[in-house]
């Protein structure tokens, strides 16, 4: 522990950001890196509990209070260490992740959690500043060869454990560049894409081999894949969104988020895309959807200089703060406003989309909408609804965004192809315990498994995938750590 008396001493403080009407105008990251002494503040809050919750409440069960006291000692190596023997890529989760072990910090029960994520992000940062990020490559080959299908962040994560453990490591990706959802879903001013870049990179000079362009089943033969290596891992991610079938769907100016994100994501990054431009400038954009993708939407459809931006979500209006129905220390399902809505927005709650309205020559005008009135179960859940009488009315709207998540991996090719079993709900089907499908030697991880989540589940997902082909492929233990224990990979 730090410091006995830190979280007496200090509150919790975020870095300073640019202002608003700055980082508007352009794509780049905005939030600047605390000071030393800051830094040593928020790392000195730190109890070191004697039932560390926030170990559970991260899904990769990061060391958390140990890299918390190297951090306050300013001893950056071992704060990496320690950091990178569960994480394979903190300056992902140190950017993006909704830091689900902060709502299960101990402090966080009477005052604001440690700053769990941004100490973490601060530690691989440092770390590559000072030089002890360095390639890990492998003592020995075992000759097993191992084909990972997608390069989000569970496949890279298998990616890299499995070389870690000795096989040769192919990952194919059906995009122009590595990072899945990390490159061409978030946004540049959340990610910067350097920071994606840096991590293949280095992967790359660990022996991993990434062939991009490379869409398996389509112009990349599956049988070839099948013979050529021991194992393969599908890590695709779950990529068919959430569809809104309703009148006017067909309308021009009607898309889906990702469409949206990915083609922004192309254009700052000077990669050709062929489809229609999709720009929110000068138009009334209605965001669908009130999740992390839709706020994405909002920060973007902000630096296309949209006329107005209104995002709406189905549910009612979450709490502010946790209720009985949601104690501590599991994640609380509050009312989030992002750096995106700073920048400007309107939000509604409890509103439902019922029409697209064209402007009689195929363009999207306005939207029909309705208030809705929930009831709710007697666990909090909200079961069901009706409409409020004479709340409908119409909305301006040239650009309507689908932000509604996404409901299973994409079907067609690859997965129909192998006829890989699917749960109920369109996934592949593969048991968190083996993460093996029902054809041998095929494996499955992250979204692609489990359904649409967050990077630190994909990263968790594809460690664990990683320990399960290392032991089919060896038939002993694996050499690879599981979760609940924190050695540090053989390098």
């Amino acid at each position: 522990m730090g410091k006995a008396t830190g979280f007496l001493e200090f509150t919790r403080e975020y870095p300073a950001k640019r202002p608003v009407a700055e980082r508007v105008n352009d794509y780049n990251e905005f939030v600047e890196r605390f000071g030393d002494e800051e830094l040593n503040h928020q790392a000195a809050r730190c109890m070191n509990c004697g039932i560390p919750f926030c170990h559970s409440g991260c899904p990769l069960g990061n060391i958390i209070p140990e890299f918390n006291d190297a951090v306050y000692r300013k001893d950056w190596e071992e704060a990496y260490a320690i950091l990178s023997s569960t994480n394979n890529f903190p300056e992902f989760t140190g950017r993006i992740c909704p830091a689900p072990c902060e709502s299960a910090c101990v402090l966080g029960i009477n005052q604001p959690p440690v700053t769990i994520e941004e100490i973490e992000k601060h530690i691989i940062e440092i770390a590559f500043d000072k030089g002890f990020v360095k390639p890990q490559k492998p003592a020995y080959r075992t000759g097993k060869k191992v084909a990972v299908i997608g390069s989000g962040p569970a496949g890279l994560a298998a990616a890299a454990q499995l070389n870690y453990a000795g096989h040769s490591v192919t990952v194919f990706e059906r995009a122009a560049n590595p990072g899945g959802l990390l490159r061409y879903g978030i946004p540049d001013f959340k990610l910067e894409k350097w920071v994606v870049e840096r991590r293949v990179a280095l992967l790359e000079e660990e022996g991993i081999v990434f062939r991009c362009n490379a869409n398996v089943g389509v112009n990349v033969s599956i049988n070839d894949i099948l013979r050529e290596f021991n194992a393969i891992v599908l890590a695709g991610g779950s990529t068919i969104p959430r569809n809104l079938d309703i009148p006017g769907r067909e309308l021009k100016g009607v898309h889906f988020a990702m469409d949206f994100l990915t083609q922004q994501n192309k254009r700052v990054n000077n990669e050709p895309f062929g489809e229609e431009d999709i720009f929110a400038s000068g138009k009334n954009v209605v965001v669908i959807g009130g999740g992390d993708t839709g706020s994405d939407c909002v920060g973007t459809s902000n630096r296309h200089g949209a006329k107005s931006i209104t995002q709406f979500e189905l549910l009612p209006r979450p709490p502010k703060d946790r209720t009985a129905l949601m104690p501590w220390p599991t994640y609380p399902m509050l009312e989030k406003f992002t750096s995106s809505h700073e920048e400007g927005a309107q939000r509604h709650w409890a509103i439902a989309t019922k029409e697209f309205i064209g402007d009689g020559n195929g363009n999207l005008k306005a939207l029909k909408v309705v208030d809705l009135e929930w009831k709710t179960g007697p666990d909090g859940r909200h079961t069901q609804f009706v409409e409020r009488p004479g709340s409908e009315r119409e909305l301006p709207c040239e650009l309507a965004l689908l932000a509604m998540g996404f409901v299973h991996p994409q079907h067609q090719g690859l997965i129909n192809e192998l006829e890989v079993e699917r749960d109920e709900r369109g996934n592949v089907k593969a048991p968190e315990s083996t993460y093996k499908t029902n054809i041998p030697k095929i494996f499955a991880a992250g979204d692609l498994r489990r359904g649409q989540s967050l990077v630190v589940w994909a990263i968790s997902e594809g460690r664990e995938c990683a320990r399960a082909v290392d032991e089919y492929l060896t038939g002993k233990p694996s050499v690879l750590e599981s979760k609940d224990k924190s050695a540090v990979l053989i390098g």
